[in-house]
């Protein structure tokens, strides 16, 4: 709880971790000053790039008490603007399965090998990144995993290919830590009854998870500089997220 009289302090900046295969890319670190130990969050950016909300939402977590780390999963599509990068991606068919879980490993590793670390490193993404940060959940050994509104992790067979070759929910079994998932009843991707069959997995195999789906907000409702942005509903969802992280990782 934050008090008036306490400390603050933060260092947020770029550096470059170990990816998949060994590749070098680039990612954004926001940790607070202090000798720690701080919970490690793996902060996995939406399908519009590695843009100035994920730096946003990086510090914000870091606010919290957090060590965060936004990898860039776009590196090798090259470099501008995350808008025009974003684009490249998609052009290409998206950025294949096994090469961001490679990525957001070494995101884990960098996490867990800083002195300050307590030990503990969730993950987190909305969008594509929300789909992402349970591949890696199910893949990678974290303590907490969030999703909000991750589509496609419910596949139909037609959608599988080379560079989605597994449908995320079939690695349900495997899920390694406790799952929180926000969505809203106006999405298309996830829809109401993509999000029905994933809890329905969810129990089938046993898993600690809790959903939360949002009336009157659709697609990316925390996204302040957006016209899909819900207040009342954002704000709900920010607590439930600290709340679960504090829980699971504090």
């Amino acid at each position: 709880m934050y008090q008036t009289d306490m400390y603050e302090g933060m260092i947020a900046e770029t550096v470059m971790i170990a990816g998949a295969n060994g590749d070098l890319i680039n990612a954004y670190y926001a940790r607070p000053l202090g000798p720690g130990p701080f919970p490690g969050m793996v902060v996995i950016h939406h399908m519009p790039g590695w843009d100035e909300w994920y730096r946003e939402a990086t510090r914000k977590i870091a606010h919290h008490g957090y060590a965060a780390l936004s990898p860039n999963l776009y590196y090798r599509a090259g470099h501008g603007t995350p808008e025009d990068v974003a684009a490249k991606v998609r052009a290409d068919g998206g950025v294949p399965d096994e090469q961001v879980v490679g990525d957001l490993a070494g995101a884990l590793a960098f996490l867990r090998a800083h002195p300050s670390n307590n030990g503990k490193v969730g993950v987190w993404g909305t969008c594509s990144g929300g789909r992402h940060a349970y591949l890696a959940a199910c893949r990678l050994q974290f303590e907490a995993a969030i999703d909000c509104w991750g589509g496609r992790v419910v596949m139909a067979e037609s959608d599988l290919n080379e560079r989605f070759p597994v449908a995320p929910i079939d690695y349900t079994p495997d899920l390694s830590c406790p799952l929180l998932g926000i969505f809203g009843e106006e999405d298309h991707s996830p829809t109401v009854e993509q999000v029905a069959i994933h809890e329905a997995a969810l129990k089938k195999h046993g898993k600690d998870y809790e959903f939360h789906m949002y009336p009157n907000a659709g697609h990316g409702f925390f996204y302040h500089n957006r016209p899909m942005y819900r207040q009342a509903q954002a704000v709900d969802g920010w607590e439930k997220m600290f709340a679960f992280m504090a829980k699971h990782l504090g």
